[in-house]
């Protein structure tokens, strides 16, 4: 999504490393967020999920460590993008929980860019307040009542992998 976005504005490319923390036995539900820096943050319900101490520390640890995997990964094929005193947009295939916007959101603010804008075709109505908080402008063109996950509005959902983003940067 974001490498036909940035075909079709003919601007860069490049990705934003952040990893959603999970709950603990359940991998598809967020109980926050971890960018590559390390810089994390727990949804309110985290601790309703059975996330106590000691496990946040375990999942930051282990998000972390695929996080900075990943960018040695990527690193040889494309270098990083400085995002300062430009016009940024942070593209996802939505937002659910917004954990994982967050991060990817504070990650770039941190660079200063000129203009930061979250775009996304989905999201959930209750987590667009804080991303609006946190970008200059959100482009979120449906936000419905009855969301409930991401993938129940695509078609198909796939996953994509580590060699898929490779292959992306390399284009």
């Amino acid at each position: 999504m974001g490498k036909t976005l940035a075909r079709l504005l003919e601007a860069d490319f490049d990705v934003v490393l952040a990893r959603k923390l999970c709950a603990s036995g359940n991998p598809e539900i967020a109980v926050g967020a971890i960018d590559e820096t390390g810089w994390s943050m727990l949804t309110p319900s985290a601790a309703a999920l059975g996330a106590d101490a000691a496990y946040l520390d375990a999942e930051r640890a282990r998000q972390l460590k695929l996080l900075q995997a990943r960018r040695a990964k990527y690193a040889p094929l494309h270098t990083p993008i400085d995002p300062a005193g430009r016009a940024v947009i942070v593209v996802d295939d939505g937002v659910a929980t917004g954990s994982t916007m967050t991060a990817a959101l504070r990650s770039v603010r941190r660079h200063h860019p000129s203009r930061l804008i979250c775009a996304v075709p989905v999201a959930s109505p209750d987590a667009l307040p804080a991303i609006q908080a946190l970008a200059d402008e959100v482009v979120c063109l449906e936000a419905p009542g009855n969301f409930i996950a991401v993938s129940q509005f695509y078609s198909d959902f796939p996953q994509i992998d580590d060699e898929d983003v490779a292959r992306l940067l390399r284009m």
